[in-house]
């Protein structure tokens, strides 16, 4: 039971880094939030998923009558 905390340490920090495109894509404003949350929840295991979803949340769409 002394060893816990680097099991949690590591649980949480693997956490945020494989839901890091949903954050950044939040904290961006990006206007397909939801859906690229479903991929990253979805497909994020894979590697191409994960980068896929971060290459994704760091491009910024345009909105409504913006081109």
């Amino acid at each position: 039971m002394d060893n816990d905390l680097p099991s949690v340490l590591y649980v949480l920090g693997a956490t945020f880094l494989y839901f890091l495109p949903t954050f950044l894509a939040l904290a961006r404003g990006h206007p397909n939030s939801f859906l690229l949350a479903i991929v990253n929840l979805s497909l994020g295991w894979t590697v191409i998923g994960w980068a896929g979803a971060l290459f994704w949340s760091l491009t910024k769409q345009p909105r409504g009558g913006e081109s």
